[in-house]
């Protein structure tokens, strides 16, 4: 297992950290972890899953895998209440897919090929 490498500083209150672990390679998917330390609560382990489909051309690159995992994690720890925790396994869909490649390749997220309208 890869060593623990904190991607991700303090949150608004200070007490919370996002570390990645590491990925495993299934039949048809990517399965990320990460180690969340949430003081004073007790610290919790996530994966996050891509289908492998999802890494194509037109789509997200290798390395765009723990980020797209990391920002829906990130994303779920900020929206949860305390009554309503965070999933243990979160899935990527289009949905995150899209606004993740609009974020950080717009290019693809318009087409390359396409040109713009006047």
């Amino acid at each position: 297992m890869a060593p623990l490498i904190s991607i991700r500083g303090p949150v608004k209150d200070g007490g919370m950290y996002i570390q990645y672990v590491g990925f495993e390679t299934a039949v048809s998917s990517r399965i990320y972890a990460f180690h969340v330390i949430d003081s004073p609560h007790a610290a919790r382990d996530f994966t996050v899953t891509v289908q492998s489909e999802a890494f194509r051309p037109n789509g997200l690159k290798l390395q765009d895998g723990p980020g797209i995992c990391f920002a829906r994690l990130d994303h779920e720890l900020q929206v949860q209440a305390q009554d309503s925790r965070a999933e243990a396994h979160l899935i990527i869909g289009e949905r995150d897919i899209r606004e993740y490649l609009v974020q950080h390749h717009p290019q693809k997220a318009q087409g390359k090929g396409k040109k713009e309208e006047i």
